[in-house]
């Protein structure tokens, strides 16, 4: 599939999609002999794993690092038979003492780590995101997509001001984008050389960012030398997932609230429309209150109280421009 083609299938209507999905789930399946598993976290991979047992093998083994998730998550994690509890490399605050907070977006914070980490290798890099010239690799031309944001030059640019004579700030902290490849892609990638498996993920280009881009260029199921997966979800939208899991009956972690629809027929989650780890920051500061850390605070006081205060994460968010501190209401974030 070119990503022509790909793109051309991102405005399939819903039946066709999940038609194309079973097609593409099953010939993953076959060129495996059988050997696959469902990597699992999420109401996205939650469904997932439903999907591939409803309409593939109902043996398919589901895999996660489940301790990373919300209470609620973990939960119906197990409900799940056959489903294999992966252990993180690093914890969570050794993550965050080691390399740094993951802020902003996963691409962004990994050009700000190399902004506070400067080093005679990645000095063309770092003009780059400070300028968007690429140099002679780059042909010397201009990329606004390799530049950060003002914004966030503002903010992060300081290490770099005695080479472009700016003011630009230096954040208090360390920033990183490595805790997911610590904590839930390495402990995969081990679970599935030592097993020989391989996974489906439930990804989707809708998602922006990254994602979008290694789904648009490798398609649905990607086959290579050392790594092979499948999305099968990949040209789905956030409503064709809900659609599907309502189909599919699949139950629905707290965190998330119910599934409903507006008047309009779109249908959301009344509380998290999206969750991670409950220290993970990326997209925070695109949030209305109340926040992931609201909820969590809702939820769990006494962990929401350690990552803001114990590790720092208070002092991260007053930097971005996210407020924390002042309670909001339980009400709001019941979810009821």
């Amino acid at each position: 599939m070119t990503p022509a083609e790909f793109r051309q299938k991102l405005s399939l209507p819903y039946e066709a999609k999940v038609a194309h999905a079973i097609i593409r789930a099953w010939e993953f399946y076959d060129r495996m002999n059988g050997e696959v598993f469902c990597s699992v976290g999420g109401l996205d991979s939650i469904t997932l794993l439903a999907f591939l047992r409803r309409e593939v093998a109902k043996d398919i083994p589901g895999a996660s690092v489940s301790v990373l998730e919300d209470k609620s998550i973990q939960a119906v994690h197990q409900t799940f038979n056959n489903f294999i509890l992966l252990k993180p490399l690093k914890s969570k605050a050794q993550v965050l003492r080691e390399f740094g907070y993951p802020v902003i977006s996963k691409e962004k914070a990994g050009k700000i780590q190399l902004l506070q980490n400067p080093t005679a290798k990645n000095s063309t890099v770092r003009h780059a995101i400070m300028t968007g010239e690429t140099g002679k690799l780059g042909g010397y031309k201009h990329s606004a997509q390799m530049r950060l944001a003002q914004k966030w030059l503002n903010l992060f640019g300081g290490p770099e001001n005695q080479n472009y004579g700016t003011h630009y700030q230096t954040a208090p902290f360390k920033v990183s984008n490595r805790c997911c490849y610590y904590m839930k892609e390495r402990p995969c990638e081990l679970y599935a050389k030592t097993s020989g498996r391989k996974p489906y993920m439930g990804l989707m280009a809708s998602e922006g960012g990254q994602r979008a881009k290694a789904l648009t260029l490798h398609g649905c199921n990607y086959y290579g030398k050392t790594v092979s997966r499948s999305c099968p979800f990949a040209i789905f939208s956030r409503q064709d997932l809900l659609r599907l899991a309502l189909d599919l009956n699949v139950p629905v972690p707290k965190v998330y609230g119910r599934i409903e629809q507006k008047e309009d027929g779109t249908l959301y989650t009344t509380r998290a429309q999206r969750t991670g780890c409950s220290m993970c920051g990326f997209g925070i500061h695109l949030e209305k209150r109340p926040h992931r850390f609201d909820r969590l605070r809702a939820d769990n006081y006494n962990e929401w109280k350690f990552w803001m205060y114990t590790m720092g994460w208070g002092q991260v968010l007053d930097y971005i421009g996210v407020e924390w501190e002042n309670e909001w209401s339980t009400a709001d974030t019941a979810g009821q």
